[in-house]
Formats: C-alpha cells, sequence, structure tokens
C-alpha cells in the first residue's frame, strides 16, 4: 500500500474526522490477509454488514466471518463496546428520579443485547447512584434471581435503595408473570433486609416498563 493512502499516515496528515469508515476501522484491524489488504478488508466488511450489523454481531458471530480470527473479533468487539461507555459517559445520569432516568442509563447499552441480563442499580438514601451490578443472564427465572445473590451486592455497596432492571431482547418491554414474580420475590425481601426495592424496569428497544408506575 502507497504511505499517502495508508490510514494511519492520513489520520495524522488530514485528522480523525476525514477518514472514511473503512479507514477508521482498518486502523483498529491494523493488518488484513494474504489476499487482500487492511483497507480492502475493512471495505469489505462495512459493505456486506456495515456498522450497525457488526456491532450486534458476538465474538464467536464475528469469528465466521472470512479474515476474522480470534484476535481482529476481539478488537472490533472492544471498538463498538467503548462506543457505548463513550455515548453512556457524554450523557451521565446520577440521580434517579423517575422510571425514564433508568431507560436513559441502560437503553444505549441493552437495546442490541440478544440475551436477558438482570442488573440491579443501587442509590443511596437520596437516589444517587452508588453502583450496579448484573446478577444474572438469559431468560429470567425465579430460580435463578436468588435474593441472597442480589441483596449481597447492596449490603456490600452500603445502598440504602436499590432499583431492578432488565431487558427484553424481543424490544417489547411488557411484564411477563415470571417478571412480576421475580418482582415481587425481590420486594418482599429487601422489606425484611430494609433496603428499600424501588422499582423494577424494564428496557424495551424504544420504551419501558415500571413496576412503580403501572402500579401508580
Amino acid at each position: 500500500m502507497l504511505e499517502d493512502s495508508r490510514p494511519r499516515e492520513r489520520l495524522v496528515k488530514n485528522g480523525a474526522e476525514n477518514l472514511s469508515d473503512a479507514e477508521l476501522l482498518a486502523i483498529v484491524l491494523k493488518t488484513g490477509t494474504v489476499k487482500e489488504n487492511v483497507i480492502e478488508m475493512s471495505n469489505r466488511l462495512i459493505g456486506k454488514y456495515g456498522l450497525d450489523k457488526l456491532s450486534e454481531c458476538s465474538l464467536k458471530e464475528l469469528q465466521e466471518i472470512n479474515g476474522i480470527g480470534f484476535a481482529k473479533a476481539c478488537q472490533i468487539h472492544a471498538l463498538f463496546e467503548l462506543n457505548k461507555r463513550h455515548s453512556l459517559a457524554s450523557k451521565p445520569v446520577k440521580k434517579i428520579t423517575c422510571a425514564k432516568d433508568v431507560f436513559d442509563l441502560f437503553h444505549e447499552r441493552l437495546k442490541d443485547e440478544k440475551q436477558e441480563k438482570f442488573i440491579i442499580l443501587m442509590l443511596n438514601t437520596k437516589n444517587h447512584i452508588i453502583g450496579q451490578e448484573i446478577i444474572a443472564k438469559g431468560t429470567l427465572d425465579s430460580a435463578e434471581i436468588h435474593p441472597r445473590e442480589v441483596f449481597k451486592s447492596a449490603i456490600r455497596n452500603s445502598a440504602a435503595r436499590i432499583i431492578l432492571v432488565h431487558n427484553h431482547p424481543s424490544g417489547d418491554p411488557t411484564p411477563s408473570e415470571e417478571d412480576i414474580h421475580v418482582t415481587k420475590k425481590l420486594m418482599d425481601a429487601g422489606s425484611i433486609l430494609g433496603i428499600s426495592v424501588l422499582d423494577h424496569v424494564i428496557v424495551g428497544g424504544e420504551g419501558w416498563w415500571s413496576w412503580k408506575e403501572d402500579k401508580g
């Protein structure tokens, strides 16, 4: 590849904002294969899958793409995860006042997830966020969501209150019977422990469901 065409040299000379998507991806991937250089590979990936599709792929799915091995799959995965975290950091939510605050905090992170994640958001007495933790992954099952695991983190972080959060990969935030059962079980446990469960927010594709707001 001619020196003037190399993406890193072009970045130094012209600035990152003037590089194409393929050139930026090429800088992340670093090298191509025997059959195609890194710019050609990047153009093929973006032309065939698009940035949106690439960002949704798991490590396993990325490695199934021709020319993408384990190292490159990790680089691509890390790139899009960093982008998600940057989006969250640019719009920080420090205090929870309503279910929309919870949705705004987690939507970007959870909207493309292909499996459910059950998270607890830990708050102090003034509803300021002091921590969060993923408790379980996969289809929500009350047998898997044990109060001991949920409140262990809350106690360790000296949380006064918690909010339960999970996503529906289908995009529909409507609660299932199991969602309702888990909510009631954890609210009862919180009452005994003196740690209030303020709400359970289900994050969907474009909206949310809130136990507190739905129940009035």
